[in-house]
């Protein structure tokens, strides 16, 4: 008899956590499992991947996924006791997630109708509860279905089928399966699902405590978060070389981290003052030898915020790539690595003096001080860009600008609060004042740069942390609290961010 080749016969089973390439098999599979009940789109299983990896799991047998589940990080008391599922999960996006709470709620499990007789739920339970191990979390609650409620709504109330599962006198599905998985029941929750129709809306609290949990101090609730800025109102004169304009910035940037500053933000193509040193009288040409000094340009900044400790919103810059030529926002980080922010929305005296090309690209950037992004003057008056960086984790936008005069600045500082009401986040603005006489299509500088909050009792009276006042050089300091904030969201007077009516309209992102 030949040898046989047991390969062949091999079937490997795998718990991982997700990737983007499984998107469009989770999606197929949760139409399998959930035929009644609104599917996830993309772009949850985007933000999923985006903001917490590590909770969520999928099972792979022989090359296919057929069991997957969610998870994000809470701290449950910050929640209402009869919560929905739409708020506990940011409708899906789970942009609440926060990484120094205290449990590890889930939000669905699903397996493949063919496969749930080989304990696949029981796997990835397993892997939630090794993970809140690993992560040292308190607990995980979860916010199960009772689908087989409809049977018997007639006859008893939700308290009393529960009970009657809970004592096995009758099976159910999901709540059988989490009470022989350890989990002890907490209470009942109606309205939970709105499209759970089995339910009748009704879900049950279910809570796994970790035995092995151990209070450390890094684990204690967090009071604040504070984030200091510092926004730099920069005067545009004439100077003689690249080091005088070193020489400026860097007084800034040691000015910012002096007063213990987190980010130093400089304000939109501030860097066209090294034009007043160049005799170049077409703007075109004027500004293609300006992204000769790139690299001199990136080489300082780096610099800078590596010696002096600050994270610097590098203003924005005019920068040639594949012969085009990009206005360009960059980001230095205390820690020297660099992103960079195109700007998306072009003016048309950009447009028709530089011949400046759009970038295709919202991007949020993690920094030491959370998610942040930017958006370069134009932009920040496109209500779209600041909603897809709040959705995508954005904590802070901050927006260097350029405006010739107070209408212009108006516009930049009407739409930068209008941002910060509307997503509920911090917005920073950061100005050019001065004169650049020696410069064609550099006209006069109209500027009061400012940080603005959210309008509600937890913030500064008008929304305003800080300003400086109009069209002098300067620099405004303030302080902006992530914690505060994160708080407003789940709990303030309004709650914009959880109150969208995703039922009625959404933003889709095209990638190109």
């Amino acid at each position: 008899m030949s040898k046989i080749d047991i390969g062949k016969f091999e079937k490997k089973i795998e718990i991982r956590n997700i990737t983007p390439e499984d998107i469009d098999e989770i999606l197929e599979l949760q139409k399998i499992c959930f035929p009644n009940m609104d599917p996830w789109e993309r772009k949850h299983l985007e933000s999923h991947i985006s903001i917490f990896p590590e909770g969520q799991f999928c099972v792979e047998y022989d090359g296919e996924i057929i069991g997957t589940s969610a998870s994000l990080i809470i701290n449950f008391d910050e929640y209402d006791d009869q919560h929905t599922w739409d708020e506990i999960s940011d409708e899906g996006y789970i942009t609440n997630h926060n990484p120094d709470g205290y449990n590890l709620y889930g939000i669905e499990v699903m397996v493949h109708p063919e496969f749930r007789r080989m304990k696949i739920g029981k796997r990835l339970y397993e892997a939630r509860k090794e993970l809140a191990e690993k992560m040292n979390l308190k607990s995980i609650i979860i916010g199960g279905r009772i689908p087989h409620y409809y049977k018997y709504a007639g006859e008893m109330s939700p308290k009393e089928y529960v009970e009657e599962v809970s004592r096995h006198n009758i099976y159910d599905p999901v709540l059988t399966f989490q009470v022989m998985n350890g989990f002890t029941l907490m209470r009942i929750n109606k309205d939970y699902l709105p499209d759970d129709k089995a339910s009748k809306k009704y879900a049950t609290l279910m809570e796994w405590n970790n035995v092995n949990y151990r209070s450390t101090s890094k684990r204690h609730f967090r009071t604040s978060f504070p984030v200091r800025i510092s926004s730099i109102q920069y005067m545009m004169k004439k100077i003689n070389s690249f080091d005088e304009f070193a020489t400026q910035c860097e007084y800034f940037v040691d000015v910012a981290a002096g007063y213990g500053s987190d980010f130093a933000v400089f304000p939109e193509i501030f860097t066209t003052q090294l034009l007043s040193f160049l005799d170049i009288k077409s703007p075109s040409q004027a500004i293609r030898k300006l992204t000769e000094y790139t690299e001199d340009y990136i080489k300082l900044f780096t610099f800078l915020a590596v010696r002096y400790n600050v994270n610097i919103i590098g203003g924005s810059h005019f920068v040639e790539e594949n012969n085009n030529i990009y206005n360009v926002s960059y980001l230095f980080r205390r820690d020297g690595t660099i992103e960079k922010q195109y700007k998306i929305h072009i003016t048309p005296n950009e447009q028709i003096f530089w011949g400046i090309t759009p970038g295709d690209e919202v991007r949020v950037f993690d920094t030491d001080c959370g998610k942040i992004a930017i958006q370069i003057c134009y932009d920040i008056e496109f209500p779209e860009l600041g909603r897809l960086a709040m959705e995508k984790g954005a904590k802070i936008i901050f927006t260097p600008f350029c405006t010739d005069d107070r209408q212009g600045y108006m516009r930049v500082r009407y739409c930068s609060q209008a941002r910060a009401i509307e997503n509920q986040v911090y917005t920073v603005i950061s100005g050019t004042v001065g004169n650049l006489t020696h410069v064609a299509n550099m006209d006069i500088q109209y500027a009061q740069s400012g940080i603005f909050t959210p309008s509600d009792f937890p913030f500064p009276k008008d929304g305003i942390v800080g300003e400086c006042n109009p069209n002098i050089e300067t620099i405004v300091v303030g302080d902006v609290d992530l914690e505060i904030l994160r708080r407003a969201r789940q709990s303030g007077t309004v709650k914009n961010v959880i109150d969208r009516r995703t039922d009625l309209y959404e933003i889709k992102y095209k990638k190109k």
